[in-house]
């Protein structure tokens, strides 16, 4: 299926490695032109000699800079003062005692996974709209509809994107832009790799997979039994990034393998 991005300009945030880069990876090999963000050079630098290796023809681009914080937003907007599809994949999570969490783990949680995408959504946002064209894409998590008790500052922060996403596209009515956020399930991330693996020490990672989304776990509700593929999210993303989306707007896309169990 031709996806109709060939040219476009993607910004993807946090893209260097995990669900970012298999973001980058997918609208890579659509035809857009992509710009491969991290926070040092040399994370930057590596993530594009492997997307290049693997996807001939890829027009990468590179952006050196912590959307996390305004001044890396500043440096964004400076080097890029326009695209066509961005993507605010940027966040971070951890699993933290709710009486534990100090007012810093919040104020940061805050900063990085909603106000990175709010301080970039209102860059770009005015100059899609004076086109009448533009897609914007967050990344938010089953944590948003599915609150985890270890977890409350990140699931409310993931809340908060949905909150953020569904107000955007109120504001693209009448135009060609849309504002969506894709709720993924657990991925197959590095950072979930290594987290399973120390849940469960000595076990082979198949193993250590099944239990962690098995009976008794806070993921036993998943269909697929499964962690899922970054590379599932690209793909989604890709599609919802693309023309043939023009009817998607305002929505929360689920990729969880069923793991909330909701019709809605």
């Amino acid at each position: 299926m031709d996806l109709q991005l060939d040219g476009k300009l993607a910004l993807v945030t946090a893209s260097t490695g995990g669900i970012g880069k298999a973001i980058a990876a997918c609208l890579a090999r659509e035809g857009a032109r992509v710009i491969v963000n991290g926070r040092t050079a040399a994370t930057v630098d590596r993530a594009i000699a492997d997307l290049t290796a693997r996807i001939p023809g890829a027009r990468l681009e590179r952006l050196v800079a912590d959307n996390g914080t305004s001044e890396g937003t500043r440096t964004t907007t400076a080097e890029y003062p326009a695209v066509d599809i961005l993507v605010n994949n940027l966040g971070i999570y951890g699993a933290v005692d709710f009486l534990r969490t100090s007012d810093e783990a919040w104020q940061e949680m805050f900063e990085v996974n909603v106000m990175s995408g709010v301080r970039l959504a209102r860059h770009y946002l005015p100059a899609m709209l004076s086109n009448g064209t533009g897609r914007i894409v967050f990344l938010a998590s089953e944590a948003a509809v599915m609150p985890a008790a270890e977890m409350v500052h990140y699931s409310a922060s993931k809340t908060m994107v949905l909150g953020v996403t569904r107000g955007l596209a109120e504001l693209t009515k009448g135009t060609a832009v849309t504002s969506n956020a894709i709720v993924a399930g657990s991925t197959k991330t590095e950072g979930a790799v290594s987290f399973i693996s120390e849940l469960y020490p000595g076990v082979p990672f198949d193993e250590a997979e099944a239990k962690f989304m098995g009976a008794g776990s806070a993921r036993s509700t998943s269909l697929i039994g499964r962690l899922i593929k970054p590379e599932e999210v690209g793909d989604l993303v890709a599609y919802v990034s693309s023309p043939l989306a023009a009817a998607i707007n305002g929505s929360a896309l689920r990729i969880d393998g069923g793991l909330v169990r909701s019709v809605f």
